[in-house]
């Protein structure tokens, strides 16, 4: 039996939750390390884990792997979630690399001065439905397959999804006017991995809150 990946990440979501979301629906299973004070990064640092000083980090595969776009990467090209060739490819980091625009602000929203937080709000949902969930509604129209490229399921699919149900959390009728995505959406939830991880008791992450906030400027030190 594999070992079990490791994850070092806070007990949150920000850059870690979409691994953990690609991991589960690669059947991969993993343990975490949660970062509760200064002197734990500080330890990683000095065992020269961390190539950038950065979290995230995986331990998978005998790697110490860091910089999210190249864990995902591997997780997606050894599990089969990477398309079928070049082109495929292509096109999933394309719009994968699309959803990150819109994951970018969400993931910085609950670091944000409370005065602006309605601002960013509005820019998420102005983000969304002018400039992202249409390309993501055509591409859904036109795939024939259920899914973004390929008709097979890919870290796309996942991404996408992910971030869709975190802008619901704040918009809860975002999709009103996006009939494939809404149809995606129950798709994904469908699929057996996703369907346990979305349960209460997962390793999904919930919402992040002040506790959390705190955590990581007091580690990081920002």
């Amino acid at each position: 039996m594999a070992e079990k990946a490791k994850l070092y990440y806070f007990d949150g979501r920000g850059l870690m939750e979409s691994i953990r979301w690609l991991l589960t629906v690669a059947g991969v299973e993993f343990e975490e390390v949660f970062l509760k004070t200064r002197e734990q990064y500080e330890q990683l640092l000095k065992d020269g884990a961390l190539m950038f000083q950065q979290v995230p980090l995986v331990e998978i595969d005998g790697m110490k792997l860091i910089q999210t776009r190249a864990i995902l990467n591997y997780i997606a090209a050894k599990y089969n979630l990477y398309g079928k060739d070049l082109k495929e490819r292509a096109m999933i980091d394309m719009y994968v690399e699309g959803i990150r625009d819109l994951m970018d602000l969400l993931i910085k929203h609950p670091f944000l001065p409370p005065a602006e937080k309605d601002s960013n709000t509005k820019l998420i949902q102005t983000k969304a439905v002018d400039r992202f969930f249409p390309v993501y509604e055509q591409a859904l129209a036109q795939s024939g397959g259920g899914y973004l490229v390929g008709g097979q399921l890919s870290k796309a699919d996942v991404q996408v999804f992910e971030v869709v149900l975190m802008v619901e959390e704040k918009l809860p009728s975002i999709l009103s006017g996006f009939p494939q995505l809404q149809a995606f959406q129950s798709r994904m939830r469908n699929v057996p991995a996703i369907q346990k991880f979305l349960q209460p008791g997962s390793q999904r992450k919930a919402q992040p809150d002040d506790n959390y906030v705190k955590t990581v400027m007091e580690v990081l030190r920002f």
